[in-house]
């Protein structure tokens, strides 16, 4: 299995490397590969098995006056890579996100739940999933995720040990609701979905459960063996960002169950688990 990796230089992508060590592997970041440039897609893609496209526009807030710059990315690059793929006769994986749902749910959404972004970057990845979808349709794998965490890049819990060096208190919003993810379950969990005969199709790749991000962040600090105590909870009008925020961000994963696969494990169990294999100490 020929594989290529977009986005290869980001917290995904580093992992996915690692996590296909034993394969034949390119790895491509931003420097290396240009997804908007439809030629240079198609010239990456060539002689690939495999494509598996981590390379995104992902500042939330900035999308929301830069929405063009942002879907040039998530959208065209995303048509760009698929179209390439299905003329290599490669399978794509595309990395999608639960932006492209509006957080109203009060149940987990289902794989096949209608898009209803709220914000530019939800709408742009949702027109990502939809193109990529239609230029190879038996061959493209949608793979939404949330709310990820990982050695090699910025993100909340990371943020949250930061804080901890520097502040005796401080506040986590309690009424936003989603699934931490570690980037080294999603990415092994991608892994196994193409090691099987699993049928093309939208996937949720998060890890099981729930809690708010008030939740997860006194979790973290129980991790490092800190006082978790030491946050206290808010809601989301003490932070007003440009772009908003899902308030449910909760997927379901019967598509895992109807492949014969099982989905990711517990969040709480996958932090556990991250924490020991040192991904806040790297």
């Amino acid at each position: 299995m020929k594989v290529l990796i977009t986005g290869a230089s980001g917290m995904l992508g580093r992992d996915l490397q690692a996590a296909l060590s034993d394969r034949e592997v390119t790895a491509l970041g931003r420097a290396d590969l240009d997804v908007t440039d439809a030629s240079a897609a198609r010239e990456a893609v060539d002689g690939h098995d495999v494509v598996i496209n981590a390379a995104a526009y992902t500042k939330v807030d900035d999308a929301e006056t830069h929405e063009d710059e942002a879907y040039a990315v998530n959208a065209i690059g995303a048509a760009n890579l698929s179209i390439a793929a299905a003329a290599a006769q490669a399978r794509l994986v595309q990395v999608s996100t639960d932006y492209v749902f509006d957080g109203s749910a009060t149940s987990p959404y289902p794989e096949n739940g209608p898009h209803a972004p709220i914000s530019a970057y939800g709408r742009t990845k949702a027109a990502g999933e939809r193109l990529a979808l239609e230029a190879n349709p038996g061959a493209t794998f949608v793979v939404r995720t949330a709310w990820l965490y990982g050695a090699h890049g910025p993100n909340f819990a990371k943020t949250m040990l930061k804080l901890a060096e520097t502040k005796d208190t401080w506040s986590v919003v309690d009424d936003q609701v989603g699934q931490p993810t570690w980037t080294g379950d999603l990415a092994r969990q991608i892994v196994a979905l193409l090691d099987t005969d699993a049928p093309a199709g939208i996937y949720h790749g998060t890890n099981r459960g729930q809690v708010s991000w008030f939740g997860f962040a006194r979790a973290v600090l129980e991790e490092a063996g800190l006082d978790p105590d030491r946050i206290t909870p808010t809601d989301s009008s003490a932070f007003v960002r440009p772009a908003p925020r899902p308030a449910y961000s909760v997927l379901g994963h019967d598509a895992w169950f109807r492949a014969g696969l099982a989905p990711m494990r517990d969040w709480r169990e996958a932090l556990t688990a991250a924490t020991e294999a040192g991904v806040f100490t790297a």
